[in-house]
């Protein structure tokens, strides 16, 4: 389905002015009225009005709206209503049934049969069919493996679990792996399009929402797909209204202009949910992490004590507290606490007197009574400091923040530390090189729970130069798993020997907030990509 551009000329255009005259009367209303910000009690709530909303979103990039090449992450939450995938991943990260209603593996778990759902259609009226799901998987993986220099797309990640995929017949896709892997299933969380639309850039979906209207930079327009294969919404009609960034968008919507927002602003952390608005935390894929150079003998970097003892004498909780405002999830491991697989263990946590032993086993002592600790190293007295780097995000100073706190409380167990600040681009060249001894670095994780792409020794992102064949060999078993058990064991078991040998430590997933004026969902897990997950099935 091509999409409708924005003419002021035509009716789409008459019907947009007089919303946008809508917008602007209630924002200079309230602006008149109110003499402080925020405020909520006068815009109601979503009983009033149950056909239509209005919400903001961050975009300035996306000039189309290709779903398997997203450019911008509020686009890709908004995508997700025009498009369903073979699986969903529920509230406890557990796989479901979706478009695939049920599957099997070959005994060598190198073949998936999935069994397409019948009277499905488009939202162009064409059925779909399990070529149109094996058709959306080999664009994919073209995508994935062009090195002509074009896109690789959003689902790259794909090339690295499945080599091909066919349709047996209309209700019968096989999916060939490259390896045993269960795994493989949180991979198929993908936009399905239709086979001959597999290249347009606006195809049709199957998802409750259509693509009505698209203005690059100004708003995107959805209403009710009426192909739709679930209950047909009752919000029939959904206005995205594009700022250039969230200090504009929040400023929109504390004027009432904007239903509600999703938001990573820290700034969003003061809205508390009161009679006529809520605020909703939701999780991020990003994790932040302080990467450490498990190369570095001379400062007794390349010792697990010496890495734990750094992860003892940081508090985490102060950090997400003081810096975040608790738009922060606390995690030990790369994986979010809460979900099943998360594993709890004793190593963890802030402990000063821990911290102070194990420096003093790794014979770090503060002899000259300075208050930093040293060591006679080839018979040089050498005191222990260490280079610690970051970067900065646009218009988000957090992790300088988060340096200086650091820096203090290694202070607090004699460590010295040399703080810079380096551009993204310098930052990746020291952190290639390997010329740091501790980094904050941010890491966006798949869906697909594994870590292994910054644990194996060799890989790109293993920043740090951590290696150990015993984390090896566990990353193959997981990566072998085909049953979900065996799945978590090894996922359990790969976070018992992080908390042992501390390859790095584990801060936070960053948190983002929906602020919006009804509660629209009863989600439990609330993760960024499926931001506006209930919109669909909610009722007066």
């Amino acid at each position: 389905m091509a999409y409708i551009r924005f003419t002021t000329s035509g009716i789409t255009g008459k019907r947009l002015t007089t919303r946008c005259k809508r917008l602007f009367a209630l924002g200079v209303s309230f602006a008149l009225m109110l003499s402080a910000l925020p405020s909520y009690a006068a815009s109601g709530t979503l009983g009033e009005r149950t056909t239509e909303l209005t919400l903001g979103a961050v975009s300035s990039k996306t000039t189309e709206l290709y779903p398997l090449d997203i450019k911008e992450r509020d686009i890709g939450a908004i995508l997700n209503l025009v498009y369903d995938s073979l699986i969903t991943i529920d509230d406890d990260y557990v796989i479901q049934p979706n478009l695939a209603e049920s599957w099997s593996v070959s005994s060598n778990g190198k073949t998936w049969k999935f069994q397409i759902k019948s009277d499905v259609f488009f939202s162009n009226g064409q059925p779909l069919t399990a070529y149109d799901c094996a058709a959306t998987i080999t664009r994919i993986l073209e995508m994935a493996n062009d090195e002509t220099g074009g896109s690789i797309g959003t689902y790259s990640t794909m090339k690295w679990y499945i080599t091909s995929a066919a349709a047996d017949d209309d209700r019968t896709l096989v999916i060939k792996a490259n390896r045993p892997y269960y795994g493989l299933l949180y991979a198929l969380t993908f936009p399905i399009l239709p086979q001959a639309q597999v290249y347009d850039a606006s195809p049709a979906g199957t998802g409750p929402y259509i693509v009505y209207n698209f203005s690059p930079g100004e708003f995107l327009w959805l209403n009710q797909n009426d192909y739709y294969w679930k209950q047909k919404p009752q919000i029939r009609e959904i206005m995205y209204m594009f700022s250039v960034n969230n200090k504009e968008m929040m400023s929109d919507y504390e004027y009432s202009r904007l239903d509600g927002i999703a938001t990573r602003s820290i700034a969003a952390s003061q809205y508390q949910s009161g009679k006529n608005a809520f605020s909703l935390s939701y999780r991020t894929q990003q994790l932040e992490t302080l990467v450490i150079n498990c190369r570095q003998s001379s400062l007794s970097l390349n010792s697990a004590n010496m890495r734990k003892a750094i992860r003892a004498a940081i508090n985490v909780d102060n950090i997400a507290n003081q810096v975040y405002m608790k738009m922060a999830l606390r995690t030990d491991t790369p994986f979010p606490a809460g979900t099943w697989m998360y594993k709890e263990n004793e190593e963890y946590g802030y402990n000063i007197e821990l911290a102070n032993q194990l420096l003093d086993a790794e014979g770090w002592l503060d002899s000259n009574n300075d208050g930093f600790r040293d060591k006679t190293i080839d018979g040089k007295l050498t005191t222990l400091t260490l280079r610690l780097f970051y970067y900065e995000e646009p218009n988000n100073s957090v992790r300088a923040e988060v340096a200086d706190i650091i820096a203090a409380q290694l202070a607090q167990v004699g460590i010295g530390t040399k703080i810079q600040m380096y551009s993204f681009a310098n930052m990746k060249e020291k952190l290639k090189a390997n010329s740091f001894d501790l980094a904050l670095v941010a890491y966006n994780m798949d869906t697909v729970p594994d870590p292994g792409f910054f644990l194996l020794s060799g890989n790109a992102e293993n920043y740090g130069r951590y290696r150990s064949e015993t984390m090896s060999n566990l990353v193959k078993a997981l990566r072998a798993a085909v049953e979900f058990d065996d799945y978590r064991q090894c996922l359990h078991d790969i976070q018992d020997y992080f908390a042992q040998d501390c390859p790095f430590v584990c801060l936070y997933y960053r948190r983002g907030m929906i602020l919006t004026r009804f509660l629209f969902t009863d989600a439990r897990d609330i993760r960024e990509a499926e931001l506006y997950k209930g919109i669909s099935t909610w009722s007066n």
